[in-house]
């Protein structure tokens, strides 16, 4: 769903005002069939000869995925990752707010980034209460993770996206989700290797 909203939102940015569901299709990397199901589920149905309406298409997927709640975000970790992250116009304009950056270094809090200071890890739970925070990005090295995702969970955040490159054990009810570049960067490394006629080991 996601891809197709980026679609969507690319073709409302030049002034588009409905698309076929060839066309989305195309620009989200699927063919039409799978397309047509996927918004099938939403009750969503395009007009035939017209296609769908953009805005309102927009409007229900987004609804769909959640992103019309206000997602305010606490980013723990401000070294070059964690100040990537926060400065990222791509998040406020998919509906994700940037509220907080917070470090353990005390070389680091106090510092600016991205319009805000930088935080002690300890006013996490204050922060929480009130800022309203409801998601937290882990920017932290493997061996911090762990138990800065214990404080968030303590503090009372239920939705994390982590980029340390471990695996987090939460409660039941803790939404987390990790990216792990060096992983995606080997998949792709495997799939470029069978294109170029090499053999890859796939583990």
């Amino acid at each position: 769903m996601t891809g197709y909203l980026r679609a969507l939102e690319a073709m409302r940015e030049v002034g588009r005002s409905t698309i076929s569901s060839e066309v989305l299709a195309a620009a989200a990397g699927v063919n039409s069939a799978i397309l047509r199901k996927d918004l099938s589920l939403l009750g969503t149905f395009g007009t035939r000869g017209v296609g769908y309406r953009i805005e309102v298409l927009a409007e229900t997927i987004s609804a769909t995925l959640g992103l019309e709640r206000d997602w305010r975000v606490g980013i723990l970790g401000a070294g070059n990752l964690g100040r990537a992250l926060a400065g990222y116009a791509g998040f406020r304009e998919g509906g994700f707010s940037i509220q907080a950056v917070f470090d353990v270094a005390e070389n680091i809090i106090g510092d600016t980034v991205a319009g805000l200071t930088v935080r002690p890890v300890g006013e996490l739970a204050a922060a929480t209460a009130e800022l309203g925070l409801n998601m937290a990005v882990l920017a932290v090295p493997g061996p911090a993770a762990q138990r800065l995702c214990d404080r968030v969970v303590g503090a009372g955040i239920t939705n994390i996206l982590s980029f340390a490159p471990v695996i987090l054990h939460v409660p039941e009810g803790i939404h987390i989700r990790r990216v792990d570049m060096a992983r995606e960067l080997q998949i792709l490394a495997y799939h470029a290797g069978f294109g170029a006629g090499r053999p890859a080991d796939p583990a």
